[in-house]
């Protein structure tokens, strides 16, 4: 059962060489933010919440839904929906999800300014976890959920993407007893599901994944290492996946291992695509997977981190970037809005649920242009070749050799 890995005692184990940043330390707002990280505060604490952003007509509002409450036992999972409101900084509640049941490890991606809130997992007072099938979609201005879809195969703590402002990748995650390599596709105009190519690495739970055009990236979770006198053991999963979509074929996914990412794997990290900069980012999470609770399936109470690193598509590098203004875990995602990053609730130090809405604002870049035929790119730089020509993926086709070329691809 899926309980099983709620309560097992792992060693966790850690492949990159230890950099300087919070764990193990109280999370302290970055010295070098100038601006407040803290834009104000939720109607309740909550962690491992999913959230999503949208416009109403007083402007942008960032929702939560879902998620764990301060009492972080079985009681304290919750079907809770609130909204923030970033030009006046208010928070309230809203109609919460209507389930009987509250769910973690849910998440929430917006298409066409509309939210899709996909299943997460239950847990019953004696500690057994159920993967969930449901879709529901929710209208930002009329506030109202109508069941929208149901997953082919539930899972949890998995990634949400979005492509064409209409497709939906849900990339590996858990499904009731282990991890599934699945990517399952949704079309939120035909409401139809498809099969992607499925993901190459260890299945994994917990992991950080953003898009940017037809490129996205899949860091970390964890992984089942082994099944001993039939109990799960965990443990990082330190991998980075690169996957190219075809544009002729939505389901056609070429992946591509990437080197390691700067400083530790992470588990539940925050992520997103910054399409104006071209890149990838994921900030925080922790070091040491744990429990819902936020105690290591190792025992060790877990710690936060501020640590943020990109994957930069033009030059397909990794990039350390200024730590994020406090360090936090938790997460199931993060979202830019004007180069803006925001992170939603979570955990801070001593696993306490954060009813915080940090912002962290993105240095600019320098300035870009559109190719010779006037598409509309994400980013490329004037002149980025010595020849002064602006690179496509393999001559237009749709892979390429991201060792030898620069990829980027127009919005489609």
């Amino acid at each position: 059962m899926k309980s099983l890995r709620s309560c097992l005692p792992v060693m966790v184990l850690c492949l990159l060489a230890v950099q300087a940043c919070s764990h193990g330390q109280n999370p302290q707002q970055n010295p070098h933010q100038t601006q407040n990280p803290v834009v104000g505060q939720l109607v309740n604490p909550i962690s491992n919440n999913a959230v999503a952003a949208a416009k109403t007509t007083a402007g942008w509002q960032l929702f939560s839904f879902n998620g764990l409450q301060s009492g972080k036992d079985w009681q304290a999972v919750s079907n809770l929906s609130m909204q923030f409101d970033l030009t006046t900084g208010k928070s309230q509640l809203i109609d919460s999800v209507p389930y009987k049941e509250g769910r973690l490890a849910s998440i929430a991606v917006t298409v066409n300014n509309q939210v899709y809130l996909f299943g997460g997992y239950t847990v019953s007072e004696d500690h057994q976890e159920k993967s969930m099938l449901d879709v529901y979609r929710f209208d930002p201005n009329s506030q109202q959920f109508s069941l929208f879809s149901q997953m082919p195969t539930s899972v949890d703590d998995t990634v949400a993407l979005v492509y064409q402002d209409r497709y939906i990748y849900l990339v590996s995650g858990w499904h009731d007893v282990g991890n599934i390599t699945d990517v399952q596709i949704l079309d939120t105009h035909t409401k139809q599901w498809s099969k992607g190519t499925p993901f190459p690495g260890k299945p994994v739970f917990g992991h950080a994944a953003g898009i940017v055009g037809n490129q996205m990236v899949v860091v970390d979770g964890v992984k089942v290492a082994a099944i001993v006198n039939g109990r799960r053991q965990y443990k990082m999963s330190p991998a980075s996946y690169l996957g190219v979509i075809n544009p002729k074929d939505f389901t056609d996914i070429h992946w591509t291992k990437l080197p390691a990412h700067p400083g530790h794997a992470k588990y539940r990290m925050a992520a997103t695509g910054v399409a104006s900069q071209g890149k990838i980012i994921f900030a925080n999470g922790s070091d040491n997977p744990y429990n819902y609770n936020g105690i290591g399936y190792n025992g060790t109470p877990s710690s936060p981190s501020n640590e943020m690193f990109a994957w930069d598509i033009l030059s397909a590098t990794w990039q350390t970037l200024a730590p994020f203004s406090m360090a936090t875990m938790d997460h199931r995602a993060m979202i830019e809005i004007d180069g803006q990053l925001y992170i939603v609730g979570g955990m801070l130090v001593d696993q306490q649920v954060s009813d915080q809405v940090f912002r962290h604002k993105l240095k600019p870049v320098e300035k870009y242009g559109t190719d010779q035929t006037g598409s509309l790119l994400h980013r490329v730089p004037i002149n980025p070749n010595k020849d002064g020509m602006v690179r496509h993926l393999d001559g237009g086709r749709p892979y390429g050799d991201i060792s030898k070329i620069v990829t980027l691809n127009p919005v489609i």
